[in-house]
């Protein structure tokens, strides 16, 4: 009987331990819940200020490459990619041909990471940054319609948005040739495929193949009818074309040598006959002359202007081309 007493005693004596088990672990429970919201805001914040400053370094390098940088376009575009539309940019212009740009949260009542669940154990308000680098300069690679242009037929005047117009020819005889005044018989221009009508091209001493014939190579017939579609609608075709100095070899074994890449602003076209192959291609057509026209069955031409023009690229930024007018601002960092 003694040992049943002492037992009950004893039971009694422990009575109220589980029920402060079970608050050091509701504690727990809610400090660590209140710790993965607050870490969760911080990586939403911080993914919103990563693209505001993606967005404003590309902004702000197309502004310095259009003549007047204009650094407060970072500020607009840090709070438009921003959930709160409370942050702040900062602009590094340092770098010749750099722009970088810092964004990060604003501290205070308006700041999205001030009223975090981990300010009931005093922490203070968090601030969270990002960063990003554009670079603007001459492509040094890319992918296109699978021409390439002579820097003979180059023509762009220094510091003009738009050259004279100008017919470049296929098979031009002594006219739009590479300085040595080489010329790749029955393969001028056209390059080949690296899937229908787009070549990838690339400056430096990897010569582009060539792909003989008078016709342009198959499959350019879906990007000729879009090109006609938009400029019946009013709109402007420009294309940006790789230049090449020297070209060797003949036929399929024939090569060209690319500097650079220029952007033509195309006004008609005569790569065939009939169909989607020739579009503007006569003297009374709009914009054109006689000069200009390309009318004869086995002529072959571009008929157009060279353009100055700056794109947003994606992808990874191959620098290396001469500067042809033709610029890409992209995300290098």
């Amino acid at each position: 009987m003694w040992r049943l007493v002492k037992k009950q005693r004893v039971a009694e004596g422990e009575r109220g331990a589980a029920g402060v088990t079970v608050a050091v672990m509701m504690l727990v429970l809610i400090g660590a819940g209140a710790m993965a919201v607050d870490v969760g805001q911080i990586y939403a914040e911080r993914s919103q200020l990563q693209n505001g400053a993606d967005a404003g370094a590309l902004a702000v390098a197309k502004s310095c490459k259009d003549g007047t940088c204009l650094p407060a376009l970072a500020d607009g575009l840090a709070n438009s990619n921003s959930n709160d539309a409370a942050s702040t940019a900062a602009v590094d212009l340092s770098v010749p041909g750099q722009v970088t740009v810092t964004t990060s949260t604003k501290n205070g009542s308006s700041s999205f990471l001030t009223n975090l669940f981990a300010n009931a154990i005093n922490a203070g308000p968090v601030t969270v940054g990002a960063q990003a680098t554009a670079a603007a300069g001459p492509p040094g690679g890319g992918s296109g319609f699978p021409l390439a242009l002579s820097d003979n037929c180059y023509n762009l005047a220094s510091g003009s948005q738009t050259a004279e117009a100008q017919k470049i020819s296929y098979k031009p005889g002594g006219t739009c040739t590479g300085p040595s005044g080489t010329q790749i018989p029955g393969g001028w221009g056209w390059l080949d495929e690296d899937s229908p009508c787009v070549a990838n091209t690339q400056v430096g001493t990897n010569d582009m193949g060539s792909d003989p014939g008078n016709n342009p190579p198959s499959g350019c017939a879906t990007i000729l009818g879009t090109w006609k579609t938009t400029l019946l609608a009013g709109g402007e075709v420009k294309v940006e074309f790789p230049v090449f100095d020297t070209s060797s070899g003949t036929g399929q074994g024939g090569s060209f040598h690319v500097i650079g890449y220029a952007t033509f602003k195309i006004w008609g076209w005569k790569f065939g006959n009939n169909g989607v192959y020739e579009f503007r291609n006569t003297g009374s057509d709009p914009g054109m002359t006689s000069s200009l026209a390309c009318t004869g069955g086995n002529d072959r031409c571009v008929i157009g202007q060279f353009v100055k023009y700056t794109v947003i690229g994606s992808g990874n930024y191959i620098p290396g081309g001469e500067d042809l007018g033709t610029s890409e601002i992209r995300l290098i960092k």
